[in-house]
């Protein structure tokens, strides 16, 4: 037993003792052993319900006022993230998408969608099957690209903000273990079958894994920064045509 379980004990044991050391002078005062057993009764009957609002309601409301709390600090990362490597890198992998026109039918007009259409292209998206050929887009171009954020992706995995969501970690994940794939051949223009597969193989996840990330971070855009949705949806990554500037009209 450690000190600090030993001083628990004690200061319960000294406590209780109070407790009953000042029962006993109420009732040697007043005599009144019934009064005395009504009131230890009752605060006992209360015992359960101060339980049920401390630990299953106030501590719960305080628990989602965290966790709510600690979702914004989130998605300011992704916002980061999108904001350096993620929008760029969903352009890239969409050259290497044998059939990108797909999914770009489906995700270029989403600034006029309500949320609940964010949630249906979410679905589509999983189901979605992205044919990746790495031979289509620029490999190099890729690697490159990778290499240069790799101490961001580093610095993002450090943060322990991401525990709390494990979907976006995993997204980092398989960005960092494409990258390292990438890194460690020694001639990215000359690859064997084999490993174009397992290439595309890495691509595929981190393509899929990055487009329902984006979706998830329209929707907490469109929710709560109009303007920031705004800028989002004007430079959507999966529209060729998309840009910045607001046209009139």
């Amino acid at each position: 037993m450690n000190l600090i379980d030993r001083w628990k004990i004690l200061w319960g044991v000294g406590l209780i003792f109070l407790s009953f050391f000042f029962y006993v002078i109420h009732y040697l005062i007043f005599r009144d052993l019934h009064h005395i057993m009504i009131y230890f009764v009752g605060d006992i009957a209360f015992v359960f319900i101060q339980v049920l609002l401390v630990t299953m309601i106030i501590h719960e409301l305080l628990n989602y006022r965290d966790k709510k709390t600690t979702l914004f600090k989130l998605n300011m990362l992704i916002g980061a993230f999108f904001s350096e490597v993620g929008t760029r890198l969903l352009r890239t992998f969409a050259g290497f998408d044998k059939n990108p026109e797909r999914i770009r039918n489906d995700l270029t007009s989403c600034a006029g969608w309500p949320l609940a259409r964010f949630a249906k292209a979410g679905k589509d998206c999983r189901q979605y099957d992205y044919e990746i050929d790495p031979l289509k887009g620029d490999m190099q171009a890729l690697r490159d690209f990778l290499a240069s954020k790799r101490q961001f992706l580093i610095n993002m995995l450090q943060n322990p903000a991401l525990m709390e969501h494990d979907t976006f970690t995993d997204l980092l994940w398989a960005v960092f273990h494409l990258d390292e794939e990438l890194e460690n051949r020694a001639d990215i223009g000359a690859l064997p079958k084999a490993d174009i597969a397992h290439i595309a193989n890495d691509i595929k996840r981190s393509y899929s894994l990055l487009t329902a990330e984006w979706l998830n971070y329209m929707v907490h855009l469109k929710e709560y920064y109009p303007h920031l949705f705004s800028l989002a949806a004007r430079t959507n990554p999966f529209d060729p045509k998309a840009s910045a500037e607001i046209t009139s009209g």
